[in-house]
């Protein structure tokens, strides 16, 4: 394990956290490196973990076909996060980046043309990845939510299925958030406030401005304090009973009555897997008495959601914190969340 910048890892209040105004003028990057293949994967789906270094020298990056104009390239994305974290945050610890790619594109170099695929030397092989998501933890940064030691987190999404490539060079698209990390399972705790499903920019300048931009406009202690009331409140196994039955009618209401109840973006497959965890999950499962709190809910949801493509990973990810906020004002007796309780 290479340290480059050795802190003391402490616990930071959370009344402490955000907004927080600093900003260096280093563009220095200091990470620490750690290993991360005996963590849980931040997503899974049909993803797989690549390194920067990989990103960098394994990689063609794609250009609008038109004016043959680059796009900004995954690891680019990622470089700037992490200079925007560490201006941001200068003094705490930084980990190096866990990256997830999906959907690969291959191709090969013109000398190669007409060679047979079993002939091709790597050096004539090319490739590129559609889809990237990754995540930077701030260890330094923690909390806990019933008996979960939860770390801040950014990270983002590239999809280049979102870029029209065949097109001249127009303003390109990034989604990026900052929330928390549930070190028990490695979910992504995501809100409202600290998300931006698009990010729309012309250069690395304007990318670099809209994610400090977020990052200061995060309220982290109200994030955190609505979390912790998840933990308070609790649903019977028959109310759970209920949201898992109403939840598979949802996709097939009337479009007029599916507009006056709060939106649910996991799919059948997923409310599914919540289903079986109720019962199954060692963290989060039902207690003897059949009953689960919302926290523990909301994690069935966001570990569900584990199994999405990346470029729809981070809204599901927002909605099931939306989500599971509405089931607690219908508990506390808001008519306009009851649907899925009743």
């Amino acid at each position: 394990m290479e340290l480059v910048q050795i802190n003391q890892e402490r616990k930071i209040e959370s009344n402490i956290l955000l907004p927080i105004k600093s900003l260096n003028n280093s563009n220095e990057i200091k990470l620490l490196k750690v290993p991360t293949e005996n963590n849980n994967p931040f997503i899974e789906a049909n993803t797989k973990n690549v390194s920067l270094f990989n990103l960098k020298n394994d990689c063609i990056i794609p250009v609008f076909s038109k004016d043959n104009e680059k796009t900004l390239a995954h690891q680019e994305f990622i470089e700037i996060a992490q200079n925007c974290v560490t201006k941001v945050f200068p003094n705490h610890i930084i980990l190096e980046p866990e990256i997830r790619v999906s959907h690969q594109i291959k191709g090969r170099t013109a000398n190669a043309i007409y060679k047979p695929v079993k002939e091709l030397l790597e050096h004539e092989k090319t490739q590129y990845f559609e889809r990237m998501a990754f995540i930077i933890r701030i260890p330094s940064i923690t909390e806990n939510i019933n008996g979960n030691n939860i770390s801040l987190t950014v990270g983002g999404v590239r999809a280049y299925n979102q870029e029209n490539l065949y097109n001249r060079k127009t303003y390109e698209k990034f989604k990026f958030f900052i929330g928390f990390q549930n070190m028990v399972c490695c979910n992504l705790c995501i809100s409202t406030d600290g998300y931006q499903d698009e990010m729309r920019v012309g250069n690395y300048q304007e990318l670099e401005s809209k994610i400090i931009e977020l990052i200061q406009g995060y309220n982290a202690q109200n994030h955190l304090q609505e979390m912790m009331r998840l933990s308070e409140q609790n649903i019977s196994e028959k109310q759970f009973a209920q949201l898992i039955g109403r939840a598979r009618l949802y996709n097939y209401l009337p479009k007029q009555e599916k507009s006056q109840i709060p939106e649910l973006l996991l799919n059948d497959g997923q409310i599914s897997t919540v289903a079986k965890d109720y019962y199954l999950d060692n963290s989060f499962c039902r207690n003897d008495n059949g009953y689960i709190n919302l926290w523990n809910v909301y994690n069935l949801f966001t570990g569900a959601n584990k199994s999405s493509y990346i470029d729809s990973f981070l809204s599901r990810n927002v909605n099931a914190f939306d989500f599971t906020e509405g089931l607690a004002n219908a508990i506390n007796g808001d008519s306009n969340d009851h649907w899925f309780l009743s």
